[in-house]
Formats: structure tokens, sequence, C-alpha cells
């Protein structure tokens, strides 16, 4: 019997979020609508330059599983933290969240992740991050029973920073297909497209990964075109399925020839961008691990996405189970 329907895997980081004006980022020297790895230097610097703002577990694959457990369904989390007063705040919200997580804590150096998010009055999030503990997750805290029991394993592509990630990427592929489940990546940001294109489309064309989660930017990079839709061609010939948000125009999935494209929800207020693909994905997998269609399963992303940007951070503050059933979903 499963025990799962999603197991995320991730860098474990504590968000920090604030707000701030583009001249800010320009003074900075802080690339807007990027995820920026910094140093320890640069962290406590920018840390010390912020206005009020608010500290929450985070991390892409972290919200997903959020996500999905705010959906109704049984998630599961692996990412490491340090013991110290971040990683106990992250280990605290997770669980609060409904999400298993048992990945055993490192000691106090390095320090827990963290992520200082500066959001320009447009909605759109420039993150800096400090990876600290997380980069030291690896094949040993890859829990065997928890990917068996799992029915779609998703990761970030952020895991390809800390090369050890990567070894435990490998085995929970291994794992899951062995039990026949299937793997999830998201290609995470452009930049992080850039730096590992190729081993990326290897994943894919290997059968590594089944389902891939890309935005329009970074379906782009992946293919080094301009011309979306060949972009899209390629993708859907390179993986089994795969689903590509586009913002305001909603999102494509594709499976073999099949595509179907789903409107983005209308929205109030744009507050924060943050988490918006991160829940999109919980929306799509929560929607099929239950066997939904894929116009449903691109519905529940849509939905959980456009919940998420009316608001400060990257966790769902109200049951998506809740909204959905009103919103007819589920």
């Amino acid at each position: 019997m499963t025990q799962f329907d999603v197991l995320t895997i991730g860098n474990a980081i504590v968000d920090i979020i604030t707000r701030c004006d583009d001249d800010f980022l320009v003074r900075n020297e802080i690339i807007k609508g990027a995820m920026n790895l910094i140093d320890a230097e640069r962290a406590e610097r920018l840390y010390a330059l912020m206005g009020p703002a608010i500290e929450t577990s985070g991390g892409s694959a972290g919200n997903t599983a959020a996500g999905v457990a705010s959906l109704g369904g049984k998630a599961a989390y692996f990412g490491k933290v340090a013991e110290d007063q971040l990683g106990a705040i992250f280990a605290h919200d997770i669980r609060a969240q409904g999400v298993h997580y048992a990945t055993p804590a490192m000691g106090q150096e390095p320090p827990t992740a963290r992520s200082m998010i500066f959001v320009t009055p447009d909605g759109e999030r420039s993150m800096n991050t400090y990876l600290g503990a997380c980069v030291e997750f690896g094949p040993e805290d890859v829990e065997p029973e928890v990917v068996a029991g799992a029915k779609v394993t998703y990761f970030e592509g952020y895991l390809w920073d800390p090369p050890r990630a990567k070894e435990a990427m490998v085995e929970c592929a291994r794992i899951a297909h062995a039990h026949g489940r299937e793997v999830s990546m998201t290609l995470s940001d452009s930049f992080c497209v850039h730096r590992y294109r190729a081993e990326f489309l290897d994943l894919m064309r290997s059968g590594t990964v089944d389902i891939v989660f890309a935005n329009r930017q970074e379906v782009l990079a992946l293919y080094e075109t301009e011309d979306f839709e060949a972009a899209l061609r390629q993708i859907a010939a390179d993986c089994k399925l795969a689903a590509v948000t586009m913002s305001e125009d909603g999102a494509t999935i594709l499976r073999g020839d099949e595509r179907v494209t789903v409107p983005a929800d209308a929205i109030e207020e744009l507050v924060d961008t943050t988490g918006a693909g991160d829940l999109f994905a919980a929306g799509f997998l929560y929607g099929y691990t239950q066997g939904l269609s894929l116009e449903r399963c691109g519905q529940l992303g849509c939905f959980a996405a456009g919940l998420v940007i009316q608001q400060i951070g990257p966790r769902p503050t109200l049951s998506l189970a809740d909204a959905a059933k009103e919103a007819g979903l589920i």
C-alpha cells in the first residue's frame, strides 16, 4: 500500500521575506527575479540591510510538500538543517503543515540555510540564498522505505548545486523506479538551467526523470532558443510528461502528442510571486496522484499558484483543500 502521494526533496531553507523598491536591488547588486547564491559574509550584510521581515520555513520542494498536504494529500520531505534556531523553525513549520519530515539535523556548523527574499512593488521576488547546512544532504539521508512508498518523488533542480545531493537523487530514482513509482523534477530557474543544461537533458532523456516542471524562461534556456513553440515540442519529446507554466497565460501540459492548455486563475491583487511555481507543482501533483485528468491537474496547479501570489510568503495560509472544494475542483 502506498504510504505517500508525493515525496519532495530539496534545500531546507528558512525564507526571510521583506519588501523593497527597485533602487534597493540596484544599489546592492541584486539580480531581479533570480535566485542568487551568496556566501556567509554577504548573507550577514544583506540581513543587516533588510527592513521588517517575515521568517518562515521555505525552500522550493518544502513549499510543494506543504501545498500537497494542504490539499489533503499525504506528503513527505527530505532536506538537511542544522541544530540551531532556524533549523528548529524549519522543522516545526513543515511538520505543522502535516508533512512527514525525519531527516536528522546536523551540528551547528554550517548553520541552517536561509534565503533573503526582496519583494518589489510589482510582486516580483529576488532571492539571495546562503545554502549552509542544506548542502550536506547526501545518500545517507535517503529513507528508502519512504521513496519506495511514494507515488511520485519530486526534487529541485537546485539540488544540482550541492554535489553529494546528486548521488542521493540518482539513488532515489533507482529505488522509485524499482518499485514502479515515478520521479519528477522542477528546473528551478533559468540560471540553474544554464549551469546544468546537459545534465538536466540527460536526466530526462535517460528516463531517470519522468515528469518535468518548468516555466517559459526555463524551457527556453533548456533548449537555447527564443522559439517557445519549438521548445514545447522538444520537451514533449524528451520526457514522459511536462508541465510548463506561463505566468498570466496559465500553463501547458504535454504528454506525448497530447497537449492541454489551462488558463491562469483571475486574482484580485498580485502581492508576492514567491512560491508560485512550487504551489503549481503541488496542485498538479496532488491531482496527478489522485488519478485526475491532465486538465484538472493543471487547473489545480493554477488555482494553488493563484492563491499563494495574493499573500506574502510561499506557504498556504488557508486550507487549499477547502478552497479547492469550494471552487469545485476536488
